[in-house]
């Protein structure tokens, strides 16, 4: 796992290659919510949801196991410590910091590759609520995702550094 970004290097790649870069770069963007806050800021309420920059990357690491290691390695929630409502990967706990959310979504993100690699973008994930779907649908999903809340993050972190330079 590198830190580079990679969509540009792939404007001639494979569909897998395309694929695998854009997710990679919209982790690095999920990352880059974190750079340079403190917990508090990290913490900071802007909204009446549960939706702070702490807890997008929690709920982050929440999608990257729900589709990776449940719906496409077969593990269950149970097993991995998931909640079974999306809504609770919200809820952050007294323990969670900048650097234990990170560390937990840089595993799970390296944990999600490393179960992706033994699939072909046409293999069949047949772990997951809705039924049977392929990694090329996960792929799609986890970009669409990711760049989802990666923007919502970026407001509010726009937001709260704004506030406190002022």
């Amino acid at each position: 796992m590198t830190d580079d970004p990679r969509s540009e290097a792939t404007l001639t790649g494979t569909e897998r290659e395309q694929l695998e870069a854009f997710l990679h770069d919209n982790r690095l963007e999920i990352v880059g919510l974190l750079d340079g806050v403190t917990d508090e800021q990290a913490r900071r309420r802007l909204v009446p949801s549960l939706t702070t920059l702490l807890a997008l990357v929690k709920h982050a690491t929440f999608v990257e196991k729900v589709w990776f290691h449940v719906s496409l390695a077969g593990r269950s929630r149970a097993e991995l410590g998931l909640p079974e409502d999306a809504e609770d990967s919200w809820v952050l706990t007294d323990e969670d910091t900048v650097e234990s959310v990170l560390s937990d979504y840089r595993r799970a993100w390296a944990e999600a590759d490393e179960i992706a690699a033994a699939y072909s973008l046409d293999d069949l994930a047949t772990h997951n609520r809705r039924g049977p779907l392929t990694l090329r649908w996960i792929c799609a999903h986890m970009i669409e995702e990711l760049a989802r809340h990666a923007g919502h993050g970026d407001i509010l972190k726009e937001q709260i550094l704004a506030a406190d330079a002022g």
